[in-house]
């Protein structure tokens, strides 16, 4: 993989979906921490845009002040997400030049910036959930496959042995709990918190999620929404656009499991 490039500050705004200003002001109130050239020109890391379009959702979906973000963020779980195989980056851009398709043409369908598509595919970072969900399919592959999950695999996954997903969002650590070319998809979703999906997306098939810890914010179709608790579960078509997001102030877990595999 080729030498990740920094973003300028501008650059890194259109990713995160605000202003130039509104960067240096979160620099200024220490929520971020962008590298500087000698001629003082800011440079984003994938790390730290990806930092930013977290700010960028707490800031609007929570109302969060700064003190809250930084302690929503710092309470976030390290990310220990280990590729295996071909990192998903070039997995992302190998289906995109196998396709004939230029970045600008892809990011133009997704609706982010050029940039922000080429940071995921140089570094497999920096991206919403959401936006890559609808990468996989734009690109006529799912999100599992990519992560490498229709490898073949045993039929038994040992308790702390489950292989993770790589990962380009951050606070989101995806179990996997049944390897191979299976029916249903099933996963355990560990989220961090402030994490979510940043905006619905959908499929084919049905979706059934059962929380284990924490609480679910899940919102269908833009209008129904639910708030869910430890013990409680729901199932829904795949095709319905679903977004969703930690509601609790730790850590939620969830068992979620997508069948016929189109997720």
């Amino acid at each position: 993989m080729s030498e990740e490039i920094p973003l300028r500050v501008a650059e890194a705004a259109r990713v995160a979906g605000v202003s130039p200003s509104t960067l240096r002001l979160w620099e200024a109130q220490g929520l971020l921490a962008p590298t500087r050239r000698a001629s003082g020109q800011r440079l984003y890391s994938s790390a730290e845009v990806a930092r930013a379009c977290r700010i960028a959702w707490l800031r609007r979906e929570t109302g969060l002040n700064p003190a809250a973000i930084r302690a929503a963020l710092a309470n976030a779980a390290p990310e220990t997400a280990t590729p295996t195989g071909e990192p998903l980056g070039a997995r992302l851009r190998a289906r995109r030049l196998a396709r004939g398709e230029r970045l600008e043409q892809v990011a133009a369908v997704l609706g982010i910036s050029a940039s922000a598509l080429s940071t995921l595919e140089r570094t497999g970072t920096g991206v919403s959930f959401k936006t890559l969900a609808d990468l996989a399919r734009h690109l006529g592959t799912t999100v599992s496959a990519l992560s490498g999950q229709d490898k073949p695999g045993g039929a038994v996954v040992r308790a702390g042995a489950a292989r993770v997903w790589p990962m380009p969002v951050p606070g989101l650590r995806v179990e996997v709990l049944a390897e191979g070319r299976r029916q249903m998809d099933c996963h355990r979703f560990v989220l961090a918190p402030g994490a979510a999906s940043e905006g619905g997306y959908g499929h084919e098939g049905e979706e059934f999620i059962h929380v284990l810890a924490g609480r679910l914010r899940l919102t269908l179709d833009g209008v129904e929404s639910h708030d869910l608790g430890a013990g409680d579960s729901v199932y829904f078509e795949s095709r319905r656009s679903h977004a969703w997001a930690n509601a609790a102030d730790g850590e939620t877990v969830l068992i979620w499991v997508n069948t016929p595999p189109t997720f």
